[in-house]
């Protein structure tokens, strides 16, 4: 039996008594990433990346380990609900135009300790400010730096569209701004370098293109980290208590928490392992969360329907948004359908050996954005679901 057949008959056992659909989280491979994690971040505590977990019992469950510490968030919203729910240290990864939440922290001194927000723009501040409602709390700020690696003069940029702000001297001007400005006080330096940490640089069947990956990362990480020293010394001279500097993520972990000038790191996907992440030569997790549909049809020989699944991921749409049927080994998507909102048509021969009633396996191509489809996690040790706890939806909250 191989590994992977085995974990399918763990997986089958732990959950004989209940109906898919449903989602799982296996345990020791959840444990297990976030060791890798740690021992990647070599000593630089790693914040997690509540958007690639998205279940507050597992947020808890991480940030218990040594190594975690503190929360990175999506929006507004869940930064408030997080730090009203006894998170302390809640860093909104993205600028946020949500007057009525910038009101609530505004109002409380605990939510204003509790959550720090982003900011690239003086703009960003007037609406902070706008929208007080009479608070008068100071708000915390971080600012986030562009991590993009321009080629050729800058005709060519290679990673995500986030902050305006590049060089040392505009984040200094923030800075001052910040600065200069009552209510506000800066705390935070963030600077995300997606192209490296969520790109794989190692898949199968592409040898050019991976080689082609690896030698932008390269060239990307030797820009970012000079750059980003600069900044930290030029922001630093305008606030000197700066508390933190934030970078990378799952795939860049232990290149970025080499960095002198960074003093802790960002991961979250690496603790679920879905399938974008499967292809780096940096890191191997191990696959922790994964979904069941149900055989409802046996349309003829080599094929079995199974009840929807079609849950595509964010990002440019592509084969590889796609979530990837992964126990029994051997199916695949019938290219003509794909996976299907209602019904998922697979092919192959494990295919004739599933009953109706039997469960197919998937892995979600992104990590958290499995928890927008289901309302709980079973999460299985051994072969016993042994907790079943809620998602963000389970709780009613849909932040996005």
């Amino acid at each position: 039996m191989t590994p992977r057949a085995a974990d399918r008959a763990r997986y089958d056992r732990a959950t004989a008594h209940l109906d898919a659909p449903l989602a799982v989280v296996d345990l020791a491979a959840f444990d297990a990433n976030a060791d890798d994690l740690v021992r990647r971040a070599a000593g630089k505590p790693i914040r997690v990346a509540s958007k690639s977990v998205r279940c507050r019992a597992l947020l808890e469950r991480v940030l218990a380990r040594e190594g975690f510490a503190g929360i990175m968030s999506f929006t507004l919203a869940e930064s408030v609900w997080l730090a009203r729910a006894g998170f302390g240290d809640v860093l909104l990864a993205y600028p946020s135009a949500d007057r009525a939440g910038f009101a609530e922290l505004a109002g409380d001194a605990k939510l204003a300790g509790a959550v720090t927000v982003m900011v690239d723009d003086p703009a960003q501040l007037d609406l902070i400010d706008g929208a007080r409602d009479g608070g008068g709390e100071v708000i915390r700020v971080c600012l986030e730096v562009d991590t993009s690696l321009r080629l050729l003069g800058g005709r060519v940029r290679v990673g995500a569209r986030r902050s305006p702000l590049r060089e040392p001297a505009q984040l200094a001007e923030l800075a001052r701004s910040v600065a200069r400005r009552p209510g506000f006080r800066l705390v935070g330096l963030m600077a995300y370098e997606g192209h490296v940490a969520g790109v794989g640089d190692a898949v199968p069947g592409r040898p050019v293109r991976s080689r082609a990956v690896r030698l932008m990362q390269a060239a990307a990480r030797g820009e970012l980290a000079a750059r980003r020293a600069a900044v930290v010394r030029a922001v630093r001279e305008v606030a000197p208590g700066l508390e933190f500097v934030n970078g990378g993520g799952t795939g860049s972990v232990q290149h970025t928490a080499a960095e002198a000038a960074v003093t802790e790191v960002a991961a979250g996907s690496g603790l679920y392992l879905p399938r974008l992440f499967d292809h780096y030569t940096s890191f191997t997790g191990r696959p922790a969360a994964l979904f069941a549909q149900p055989v409802v049809r046996r349309p003829g020989m080599g094929a079995v329907t199974v009840l929807g699944g079609g849950y595509p991921a964010s990002g440019a749409a592509g084969r590889d948004r796609l979530p990837v049927p992964y126990l029994p080994e051997g199916l695949r998507y019938d290219a003509r359908e794909g996976a299907g909102e209602v019904q998922t048509p697979l092919l192959g021969s494990p295919a004739d050996d599933l009953l109706i009633g039997d469960k197919v396996w998937f892995r979600h191509a992104k990590a958290g954005e499995l928890c927008e489809r289901f309302d709980a996690l079973h999460l299985i040790e051994g072969d016993r679901v042994t907790a079943t706890v809620p998602t963000y939806r389970g709780e009613g909250r849909t932040f996005l």
